[in-house]
């Protein structure tokens, strides 16, 4: 298995994506910084309407017309937001691929699987039909669909949802590509096919050694499958580190918040679970200082300065807070998850 370098694959810099809207600019992306490195799983996580999707959009060049985009997305040095069209086209696919969270919408119901597979290896890859026929027969075995010969025959409607899925990897990883985008892969799907697709986005990205981004709303969904994690808030990075740390030790009120939400094995029936007072901010309107603020019981008066800038609280831990949570106070129920 390739082993996780600090080579970095991607770099994310102070990211900003506005959205136009009737009611005025949507700061969805506000001022996020991250790196994912080579053959290393980054989990994103944070409520919806927190701006992952929006994040992971701009860096497949996605966004909606009436938006605007600045930072510097890097991927391998080349900045994207810098390249014409013609080039984007050239990375996106072949080296960067995405997973969406509904294949059902992702996949053309009129085309037959094979084509769907191929077509991206013939762009990309430059491969006759015959070798991207018996590519796209590997890639379907790959990714556990049985009788891949027969199933490249059939039309998306014809397979049940975790087939059809296990198809949009098996496209995403086509053209072998170096980074992998994964945005609520399971949302639609059952539990029980939920984590054999998780493990199997696990596995691949292991084997392969493949830069693995997986977007989700679900604590569950990145721990004990990512390497490092992401929390985000409100269109802003709110605690980033090394995935045990996070959930064993959460420094960021936010996160702290999230873990002391997750229903446990040992939760007393017909009691509340410990939700989140509040709710996101205005995002046409979000407060100067900390966004999480109007929501945190240790605000103080200083949290409502323009930021808080990112701290170091640890060995590739930081968080954006002015007071964080104590080491030693962390709660811990999201830890149990960290085997699965």
């Amino acid at each position: 298995m390739p082993s996780t370098t600090n080579e970095p694959v991607l770099e994310v810099r102070d990211l900003r994506a506005h959205l136009g809207t009737p009611r005025g600019v949507v700061r969805a992306v506000d001022g996020v910084s991250l790196t994912i490195g080579r053959a290393q799983a980054l989990g994103v996580v944070g409520e919806s309407g927190s701006g992952k999707s929006v994040m992971a959009k701009a860096i497949m060049g996605m966004l909606p017309r009436r938006s605007a985009c600045s930072g510097r997305i890097l991927f391998h040095g080349r900045d994207l937001l810098t390249l014409s069209d013609k080039e984007r086209r050239k990375i996106w696919g072949a080296q960067i691929a995405m997973v969406f969270q509904d294949p059902g919408r992702s996949l053309n119901p009129v085309v037959r699987v094979q084509r769907q597979l191929v077509e991206g290896m013939r762009r990309h890859l430059g491969v006759g039909r015959t070798e991207a026929r018996g590519r796209a027969v590997a890639l379907l075995d790959e990714v556990g669909i049985p009788d891949p010969e027969r199933r490249l025959r059939s039309y998306p409607h014809e397979l049940s949802g975790g087939m059809r899925q296990r198809v949009m990897i098996a496209i995403a990883l086509a053209c072998e590509p170096e980074l992998l985008i994964a945005d609520e892969p399971t949302t639609a799907l059952d539990v029980t096919v939920q984590r054999q697709i998780l493990d199997l986005l696990r596995r691949i990205q292991q084997d392969r050694g493949t830069a693995l981004m997986l977007i989700s709303h679900d604590l569950a969904v990145v721990a004990g499958r990512t390497d490092r994690t992401a929390v985000m808030y409100a269109g802003r990075l709110a605690e980033s580190g090394r995935t045990p740390d996070v959930f064993a030790a959460p420094r960021h009120h936010y996160t702290h918040a999230l873990l002391g939400a997750v229903p446990t094995i040992d939760h007393a029936r017909h009691t509340p679970l410990n939700l989140i007072p509040g709710t996101l901010p205005d995002p046409v309107d979000p407060p100067a200082g900390c966004r999480f603020g109007p929501r945190c019981a240790a605000a103080r008066s200083e949290c409502a300065v323009p930021g808080p800038a990112m701290i170091s609280v640890g060995d590739d831990h930081r968080v954006a807070c002015c007071v964080p949570v104590p080491p030693t106070s962390a709660a811990l129920p999201g830890g149990e998850y960290l085997g699965r």
